[in-house]
């Protein structure tokens, strides 16, 4: 059973480490938010963007390291890479918001069921964002900017 269980695993470690990941990044948003907002007193719009640039940071140095095992801590690429990382995240929050607006305020859909539907949209937005733009391979599997 455990050794199914890792192969399991291993077969869809990307994936799995995303999620995890992924639910960290959510974890660190809300404590972020939290701690600023009701513990320090920030403005909730600010707190709120503290959160997730804290949250984006997160996401970003665990999907390098332990999801697309990305070990070039070059100066420059880091640059390019977090930039590219932000974008995408920026894109990806831009699209959760028109669909939201016109799922909600159009279509009259309850808002938590759209949440619950862009939360699943933007995951898989963003973990393709990551594998194809971000931290993209080549055909031998190697990351596209890593300089051996």
């Amino acid at each position: 059973m455990i050794e199914s269980c890792k192969n399991l695993y291993n077969k869809y470690k990307e994936i799995v480490n995303y999620l995890l990941f992924g639910v960290l990044a959510t974890v660190v948003n809300f404590i972020a938010y939290y701690v600023f907002a009701k513990l320090i007193g920030v403005d909730e719009v600010i707190s709120n963007a503290i959160a997730w640039i804290a949250a984006v940071l997160f996401a970003y140095i665990t999907n390098k390291i332990y999801v697309f095992n990305n070990r070039n801590m070059n100066i420059l690429h880091i640059l390019k890479e977090i930039t590219s990382f932000i974008g995408c995240r920026l894109l990806s929050g831009i699209i959760e918001m028109i669909i939201f607006v016109v799922l909600v305020k159009v279509f009259l859909i309850n808002d938590l069921i759209v949440k619950v539907i862009n939360q699943i949209i933007v995951t898989i937005l963003n973990y393709v964002f990551s594998k194809m733009i971000i931290f993209k391979k080549n055909k031998k599997g190697v990351l596209e900017d890593e300089k051996n």
